[in-house]
């Protein structure tokens, strides 16, 4: 077992977005194993006290702050309680995403289809934008963005989402390009079918599970901490020669645009 001092991400600061269940819990708690200072974050207060003490309890360096990712202020507050806390920022894992509608795209109003790329695609950019000045001062580090199997394979019932996914995988090749003068390595991750509260529908439903898992060639649903460990080996040492990339961790499914 890795000791502090040469764990892969020793004295690195994380701020992972939408980080307090599922996926983003998962990547928060799997970034602080590996020895970064990670800063907890979401909408509601407490969702994030409880995520804090929970990590805390786990002997991690966590601090928590209440964000919501379409307020231009709480983006700002996020960032400066980070530099505030941890002295700067080397890693951003970008995971908030909204899907406040079921149906195809073509039937999406078009005040949903805005939310879902305010908060899916361009909150990422904005993000990322208050991220890469503090990350460019440390001299390097690594941004992630959290997109889906459904970037590769559009659901029918989650039709504005499927595209605000693809826009991410776009994201990460555009923002790569600017940054790697800057030592800053810019991926993605698209997970396939999660147990999360998320698919809570699809997992819990005995007929929809099956045929779903049907179609993963691992023959089952995965684990949030399967993400978590690709997005920590992205913001380490282990990757630096990988930037611009979309890794799917989806048990088999095919995954070609």
């Amino acid at each position: 077992m890795a000791t502090d001092g040469n764990k892969k991400l020793t004295g690195k600061v994380a701020v992972v977005t939408a980080s307090t269940e599922g996926i983003g819990l998962a990547a928060a708690r799997r970034l602080g194993e590996d020895g970064a200072h990670v800063v907890i974050s979401s909408r509601k207060k407490e969702n994030v006290d409880r995520a804090v003490t929970e990590l805390q309890a786990e002997g991690l360096s966590v601090m928590g702050v209440t964000c919501h990712v379409a307020k231009e202020e709480d983006r700002k507050n996020l960032f400066d309680k980070a530099v505030e806390k941890f002295g700067g920022v080397d890693i951003l894992v970008s995971n908030a995403a909204v899907n406040p509608v079921v149906g195809g795209v073509l039937d999406c109003p078009g005040e949903v289809w805005d939310k879902i790329f305010e908060v899916n695609v361009k909150n990422s950019l904005q993000l990322s934008q208050l991220a890469v000045p503090l990350i460019r001062q440390r001299k390097g580090g690594a941004i992630v963005y959290i997109s889906s199997i459904a970037a590769f394979q559009p659901a029918v019932l989650l039709g504005a989402y499927s595209v605000s996914k693809t826009a991410l995988l776009g994201l990460t090749k555009a923002v790569s390009q600017q940054v790697a003068c800057d030592n800053i390595r810019v991926n993605c991750v698209a997970p396939g079918f999660i147990k999360t509260k998320f698919s809570d529908l699809i997992v819990n439903t005995p007929e929809i599970r099956d045929k779903v898992v049907e179609a993963i060639p691992l023959n089952r649903v995965g684990k949030p901490e399967e993400i978590a460990g690709l997005v920590s080996f992205l913001c380490s040492d282990d990757a630096s020669y990988i930037t611009g990339e979309s890794f799917v961790a989806a048990g088999g499914m095919q995954s070609r645009l």
